[in-house]
């Protein structure tokens, strides 16, 4: 049960990021805020999971696996994804609106971690797994869509594909990054490790970024605030905490359970920022939370059983 609280733990921090974005200077945007949230956010998570992993090494018999090629490039993989998902993101509710993006690539994610280790593992996703994603994606759903009819007045309009694309990328690249971590613990890497090296990789990424950006805001308090929130918060604390609760469940599992953060972002739009909610959106949020909370209570075993052995 640990493990589940530490990834609900991780999807609320994740929700924080559009209130702390709204609390923050105007004169931000989205590229110039991912990249500085990513170069602090990936710094502080390579600077604590490699001191925890050095902590962990000394109160631990069993020998490390040897780095390898192919188990710094899972790594080096997930940094990448990191640093990717910020702008298929952005790009997708920037051509879609907020909340249809958000609704998509947070929606797909849970899916697509699923098939994707179905296909690596062989592993089946559990009965349970099955029903609290579809019940959390409708709730995702009806959030977003309800959200977006009360700002456009019940309004609607026709979606752009590169938008949609972008979504699902943004989608597909936090399912490689669960499947990904999940491999290496299976491999017996430390948690820490393979969360230090992603946070590494992905702040090398996105410096390079940080030259072509404007970072005026930087030099005002409401901005320096924001970034180190987003950085040290909804980074690095968050994916130590995502890494260390995903090696007691699956894949699957755990991005299933990140769908806490359109909720706790919702949450937090209402009681922070004054926002409303329609009422397709307020049962959204209900239908949401029931199928979180029918996850968390399917997932207090450990890990689902082995992969299913494939006849012929």
């Amino acid at each position: 049960m640990l493990h589940v609280l530490a990834v609900l733990a991780a999807a609320l921090l994740f929700g924080t990021t559009g209130t702390s974005m709204a609390l923050g200077p105007d004169d931000t945007t989205p590229l110039s805020v991912g990249a500085v949230r990513l170069v602090i956010g990936g710094t502080g998570l390579a600077i604590i999971a490699f001191v925890l992993a050095r902590r962990h090494a000394r109160h631990t018999a069993a020998p490390a696996p040897g780095f390898g090629v192919r188990p710094l490039g899972l790594m080096v993989l997930t940094g990448l994804c990191l640093a990717l998902y910020q702008p298929l993101f952005f790009l997708g509710t920037e051509r879609n609106g907020v909340a249809v993006g958000t609704v998509v690539a947070l929606g797909s994610a849970p899916i697509l971690a699923g098939l994707l280790e179905w296909v690596l593992t062989r592993r089946m996703p559990s009965t349970t797994w099955m029903m609290a994603t579809a019940l959390a994606t409708v709730g995702v759903v009806l959030l977003g869509f309800g959200g977006e009819a009360a700002a456009a007045g019940g309004g609607g309009g026709g979606t752009d594909p590169i938008g949609l694309l972008a979504s699902v990328g943004a989608g597909a690249t936090f399912a490689v990054i669960a499947n990904t971590q999940r491999r290496l613990l299976d491999e017996g890497w430390d948690p820490f490790t393979v969360v230090g090296s992603m946070g590494a990789s992905s702040a090398v990424v996105s410096a390079f970024v940080l030259p072509f950006v404007d970072l005026s805001w930087l030099g005002t308090t409401s901005g320096l605030v924001m970034a180190l929130w987003l950085g040290l918060a909804t980074i690095s604390i968050a994916y130590v905490m995502f890494t260390w609760g995903l090696g007691g469940l699956t894949a699957a599992t755990a991005a299933t359970l990140t769908l806490g953060e359109p909720l706790t972002a919702s949450v937090l739009g209402i009681v922070v920022l004054g926002e409303r909610l329609s009422a397709l959106a307020i049962v959204g949020l209900v239908i949401l939370a029931a199928g979180l909370a029918l996850l968390a209570w399917g997932s207090r075993a450990s890990r689902d059983p082995a992969p299913f052995a494939v006849e012929g």
